[in-house]
Parts: structure tokens; C-alpha cells; sequence
């Protein structure tokens, strides 16, 4: 995500998430689920459908379905664990003191009914495990109990798909919370899911924790046979159709990346139309079209989502208004039109917390475009919306690095470069890199290392330039500007047959629409042979 939709969206994700299908239960397409229980025949085909949505991260539908469940058997046990861990929304957001209490009464009366088998308990003890009542509990100790009591089912029954699937997701869980040991966590649940993946192919939650387990630059390309599957087996999820981007990007597949999210924004349009979606499932599959467009050089296309933004079913005009700001910071820093950079314009009625996107994009705009006071002046706004948004993030219960945020730092170092402080300007920006390599560089964010590399540019140090253009594309493959600073970088430097290279491969990745004007400039040095 960017910085503006990462902090949005942890708002409002959950509502995106959430929103009604544009389908009856009864009639959608989830994808093959097989959990057995003891409740009634005419509770088991609910279950099956709650736990489907539950893989997808739907989880208000999911909610509804294992409602009825109880109501169709009232000793369904695992009715009422379904109805409280749709309220863990994994992933997006972490349930605060008075969801958690509500879980912990569904599981309560689940413990009260009883479960007759060894599994079905097993299941509502993990949920217990999660929503015990002990205020002194962390994210991470919550997490941490739920997922070895997951261990322990996934251990005790290890033909369970569905078991099996949830432990996978509550390791991916533990990566976002256990940061030092994220690596180990995601390969340990991508040890799980990868031979599931061959032996349930219509497994919906197989599919979709493969992508978030992988959802990292290492190890996307162990996600990409799950991504182009999982929009396949639950077509009528408006989040199945959209996440195979996730790994399209990481990738650099921006037209597979495209198509994905043209489709998404579109189911998401037609249901909020019918009232049964909110606007969300259009802006976050929004985002990454916007995205997409520019790294495959289409520039047009690109601001055409700006315009759409307009058109959102059901998003308040506060949320039109933030929204568009945010994709316009991207596309102003994307296309290196700094003085438009400089200008993005900073939407009323939105809280401070959300705009860092918006001031990271002034500060650079205006100081690349030699304004270093006005730089000066929205790095100073920068830091406030920054000091918000971690205020808030503490007061929510996420642990917030010690450590200068990327953004501000990024922002900082183009100020002092308009200033004449260009060593301290690497210092900073090389420190971004760093903390990016170590923390993981965002989907849709502008690398650091590219910006540093782009700085040496500036410097007229080719052969540094075209260094660290390298390893930013390793990190983030296929990208736009890196694949044509690299091929500046390579001309600078004499080296013709490099710069060849780049821009052979961005000709390659760019879609037959594609208007960015340094397209056009590749394309006739390759015609020429220079």
C-alpha cells in the first residue's frame, strides 16, 4: 500500500472487507471447503459457507452464516466460534478491549453448549486462547497463545485442510506482529501450505494465505501459482479478484496486475450499486490500478483512476477528497512532475494521521523544484501528520519503531539537498534504504534506494547511481523509473550495452497504451542502436 492507503485503510479496511457480497450465500462461489462438525444436517452446509468466507476475509457475511447456524441448530458449539472469530479480523486489524470481550462471549457460550468431539473443542480452545480476558495481554502474547493452540490442533489432526490453513494464517499473523522473526514465521506457513496447495487446488484458504505468507520480495515468486488461482476458485469474492495483485506487484506483472484490479473495482462497483458493499472494495482495488498504470507506462490511464475516483459508489465526499489526494501525490512523484508534486492539495475534513502521503509528496515536489522554503514549511506538517499517526497507532495497541519514519526521512534528505547539504542528504537517504532492506519495502511505495539512487544521478555519479538501480529493482522488479534511471545511469556512464538493456526491458513491460514520454525516448535509442 502507499503511505496514504496503508494509514486509511487501517481505518476503514475492515469495512472493505467486510461489505456484504454481491451474492446470496446460498449461490456463491467460495471455493471447496470441508469442515465437518457435529451440528445438524441443516447446519453443516452453513458451516461450511461461514468458514469459506471466513478464508476470504469476509467477515461480516461469515458473521451472518454462522448466526443462522445457531438459530438452524442452537447446540452447534462451533456455530458460536464461528460468529467470534469473525470478529479477528487477521491481518487487517486487531480486535480492541470491547470486541475482544464480545468474542470471549461467544466462545464462553460455545464452552457452555459443548462440543462432543476432540477437534471441535480443540477449535473453540485456540479461540479462547486468543480472547481470553487478561488486559495485560500484547498483540503479539494474543497471537502468540492462538497460534500455538493452532500448532497443537493442526499437530493432533493433520488431515485437516481447514485446521491446517488457519495455523498457516495465524504463522502469517505472528510475521506481522513478531517482526524480527517474520521471515521464519512466513516460511514456516508457506511449509504448510505449498503441498496443500497440490492436494486441494480449490482450497480457498490455501490459496489466499499462500499470497499473504508470500507477500514479501524474496518470496513472491512462491505465491504466483496461488495468485493466479484464487481469484479463479471464490470468483464471486470481490477480495479473491483483487489479492492476486499482491503478488503481480511484488513481481512487476503490471498487466496481470491490471487486469486483476480493473475486475475488482468493478464487482465492487456493481455491488455497492445494489446496496450491498461498501465503497471500499472500489478504493483499495483503485489504489493498485493507479499504481500499475504508471509502472506500465500509462500515464493517462493512470490519472483516468484519479478522475474515477469521483465516481465511487458510496464514499463520502470527505473520502473522495482523501482518497484522490493520495493517488495524486503517488502519480506526481511517480512521474517526476515536481511542481505539481509540490502543489498536491490538501483535502479538508480528513484526520492529520492520513495525510503523510499527501505533505511527503510537497516536501519532495517542492524541493526538487528548487522551493526549499516551502520544502521547509510541509516537512514541519509532515512531521505533525507522522507524530499523529504513531500516536494513534500506540494508542491502538501496535508496538512504532523507535526509529525516524521512512517518509519523513525520505523528505528531510531532498530538503537539505535543495540546501547544498548533499553528503547529509545521502547519509539520510542511504539510512532510509537500510531500514527498508530490514523491514521490507512497502507494495506500491517509491523505494528509498531508488530515490538514493536517483540523488547520486543528480550528483553525476553514474556508476553509484546505476549500482544501487540494481539493487532497487531486485527489491522491487520492473519498476518504471528505476528501469529508466538505470538506463540513464548506464549512458552516464558509457556503458551502452546496459543501458540497452534497461530499456529493452522497459519497452517489454510497458502496455501497448503506454504514453510516458521516456518511453518514447527508449524506444528510439533502441531504433537507432546508440
Amino acid at each position: 500500500m502507499t503511505r496514504f492507503t496503508s494509514v486509511l485503510c487501517s481505518a476503514a479496511i475492515f469495512s472493505f472487507l467486510c461489505a456484504t457480497a454481491a451474492v446470496s450465500p446460498a449461490s456463491a462461489q467460495l471455493g471447496t471447503v470441508n469442515f465437518p462438525t457435529s451440528c445438524s444436517a441443516d447446519a453443516q452446509p452453513l458451516m461450511n459457507t461461514g468458514v469459506a468466507y471466513l478464508h476470504s476475509f469476509q467477515y461480516e457475511q461469515a458473521k451472518e452464516i454462522f448466526v443462522e447456524a445457531a438459530k438452524n441448530d442452537p447446540h452447534c458449539a462451533l456455530a458460536h466460534w464461528g460468529q467470534a472469530m469473525a470478529l479477528y479480523h487477521q491481518l487487517w486489524d486487531f480486535p480492541q478491549a470491547d470486541t475482544i470481550a464480545e468474542g470471549r462471549k461467544h466462545i464462553e457460550e460455545a464452552q457452555k453448549i459443548g462440543a462432543p468431539t476432540d477437534r471441535e473443542r480443540a477449535y473453540i480452545a485456540a479461540a479462547a486462547a486468543f480472547f481470553q480476558d487478561n488486559s495485560k495481554l500484547t498483540h503479539l502474547e494474543r497471537v502468540q497463545a492462538y497460534s500455538s493452540a493452532m500448532a497443537k490442533l493442526h499437530e493432533q489432526f493433520p488431515t485437516d485442510v481447514e485446521g491446517a490453513a488457519f495455523y498457516a494464517l495465524s504463522l502469517v499473523s505472528l510475521a506481522y506482529e513478531d517482526e524480527p522473526n517474520e521471515l521464519a514465521h512466513r516460511k514456516a506457513a508457506i511449509a504448510i501450505l505449498q503441498p496443500l496447495l497440490l492436494s486441494n487446488p480449490d482450497s480457498p484458504g490455501v490459496a489466499h494465505y499462500m499470497i499473504h505468507a508470500t507477500d514479501t520480495p524474496e518470496l513472491a515468486p512462491l505465491g504466483l501459482e496461488a495468485a493466479r488461482s484464487y481469484s479463479k476458485i471464490a470468483p464471486d469474492s470481490a477480495h479473491a479478484i483483487h489479492m492476486p495483485s499482491h503478488i503481480f506487484i511484488r513481481l512487476g506483472l503490471w498487466q496481470e496486475s491490471i487486469a486483476s484490479n480493473i475486475a475488482a473495482t468493478a464487482s465492487g462497483r456493481r455491488a455497492a450499486e445494489k446496496h450491498e458493499a461498501e465503497y471500499h472494495y472500489q478504493t483499495h482495488a483503485m489504489d493498485f490500478l493507479n499504481y500499475s498504470y504508471l509502472q506500465a507506462g500509462e500515464e493517462a490511464k493512470a490519472r483516468q483512476v484519479i478522475a474515477d475516483v469521483q465516481n465511487v459508489v458510496g464514499a463520502a465526499d470527505e473520502d473522495k477528497a482523501g482518497y484522490s489526494a493520495g493517488f495524486s501525490a503517488r502519480t506526481a512523484i511517480e512521474l517526476h512532475r515536481w511542481k505539481e508534486a509540490a502543489s498536491v492539495p490538501v483535502p479538508s475534513g480528513v484526520p492529520l494521521r492520513w495525510l503523510d502521503d499527501v505533505y511527503w509528496a510537497r516536501v519532495i515536489g517542492a524541493a526538487r523544484s528548487g522551493d526549499s522554503a516551502g520544502a521547509r514549511a510541509d516537512v514541519e506538517k509532515l512531521k505533525e501528520a507522522v507524530a499523529d499517526l504513531e500516536k494513534y497507532q500506540k494508542e491502538q495497541g501496535y508496538t512504532v519503531s523507535p526509529e525516524k519514519a521512512t517518509d519523513l526521512r525520505e523528505a528531510e534528505a531532498w530538503l537539505i539537498f535543495s540546501e547544498g547539504k548533499q553528503e547529509q542528504a545521502l547519509t539520510e537517504l542511504r539510512a532510509a534504504a537500510a531500514r527498508e532492506d530490514k523491514d521490507g519495502i512497502g507494495s506500491l511505495t517509491v523505494p528509498a534506494r531508488e530515490m538514493l539512487a536517483d540523488m547520486l544521478l543528480e550528483l553525476k555519479k553514474p556508476s553509484e547511481a546505476l549500482a544501487e538501480y540494481k539493487i532497487a529493482l531486485k527489491n522491487s522488479p520492473n519498476r518504471f523509473d528505476s528501469l529508466y534511471g538505470a538506463a540513464q545511469a548506464a549512458r552516464a556512464a558509457n556503458d551502452a550495452k546496459t543501458a540497452h538493456e534497461f530499456e529493452a526491458k522497459l519497452v517489454e513491460i510497458c502496455g501497448p497504451g503506454a504514453d510516458r514520454p521516456e518511453l518514447a525516448e527508449a524506444r528510439s535509442l533502441l531504433a537507432k542502436g546508440e
